[in-house]
């Protein structure tokens, strides 16, 4: 039998390697296929983030080591001793004493109402529970929410939330002046007529809390133990009222009032700035 010539020879044995590659080249894709479908059948495993490190501090933020502080908003640090006091923790701080009179009630005054927190002098030398018992038996119905002792002491004669007569009639126009309309709250109750055309607005009873300064005009100097009461007092009532209220004195509303006194004036204004008395 005569064997295929050279060229033939050559084609037929380059089909036969050709047929080998493609062999194995198929079983290397069956392989590859049959391994992805085996490995999508387990669920993959998510690496668990480490916890280890972080703390939680008193605020509830997670932090990741004790050292470490959370900065505010305006890059100031964060931590539980700068959290601010509760009203009721500024409360027991104070040594006040609830004596409630119904004759000094003269309506709702709640949070939203609150703009302003109104000091005067008592032009009187006593004590806050006889100004109280003065106060109820003159029958005006006239009273300040707190009167402050000479010794820090505080007397609260109307709750928080309800309308006192202390700040009485302002001068005309004083209404507009510090946003305080009538708005039928207040019921008036002892109140007389307007002094005067001068001194005519009424509103300032109703938006306000009275805090009353056992001390007489020109006869000596406000004691610090009172002076630290009252900033303790103002404080309660900021966070109280979570705001805080504009300070003024009586004179402020009424033209020729003599409270407070002229020794008191360094003081309402550090009130006014910074909400202490120095």
């Amino acid at each position: 039998m005569k064997s295929a010539p050279a060229p033939l020879r050559w084609a037929l044995g380059r089909a036969v390697r050709l047929k080998g590659k493609c062999m194995r080249l198929i079983g290397i894709l069956v392989a590859a296929a049959l391994a992805c479908t085996l490995a999508g059948c387990a669920a993959p495993q998510q690496q668990q983030p480490d916890h280890s490190s972080l703390k939680v501090n008193d605020a509830g933020v997670s932090s990741g080591t004790g050292s470490q502080s959370v900065e505010g908003a305006e890059g100031g640090v964060s931590s539980a001793e700068e959290a601010k006091p509760t009203a009721s923790e500024l409360r027991a701080k104070l040594d006040i004493t609830e004596d409630y009179r119904p004759d000094f009630n003269h309506g709702k005054k709640g949070a939203s109402y609150q703009k302003y927190i109104v000091l005067h002098d008592t032009e009187v030398d006593s004590s806050a529970a006889s100004i109280v018992n003065s106060w109820e038996s003159s029958g005006n119905k006239v009273a300040s929410q707190f009167i402050v002792n000479k010794d820090g002491s505080i007397v609260q004669c109307v709750p928080m939330d309800a309308i006192a007569h202390h700040a009485g009639y302002g001068d005309a126009g004083h209404n507009s002046e510090y946003g305080v309309p009538e708005d039928g709250r207040d019921d008036k109750r002892g109140t007389t007529k307007a002094p005067s055309k001068s001194i005519t607005d009424y509103g300032m009873n109703s938006y306000s809390i009275g805090i009353e300064i056992v001390h007489v005009g020109g006869q000596g100097a406000y004691p610090e133990a009172q002076l630290e009461a009252i900033d303790g007092l103002i404080a309660y009532i900021d966070a109280y009222y979570d705001s805080e209220s504009t300070i003024i004195d009586h004179k402020m509303w009424r033209s020729g009032n003599s409270d407070t006194s002229a020794e008191f004036a360094t003081y309402l204004a550090n009130y006014r700035d910074h909400r202490t008395h120095n």
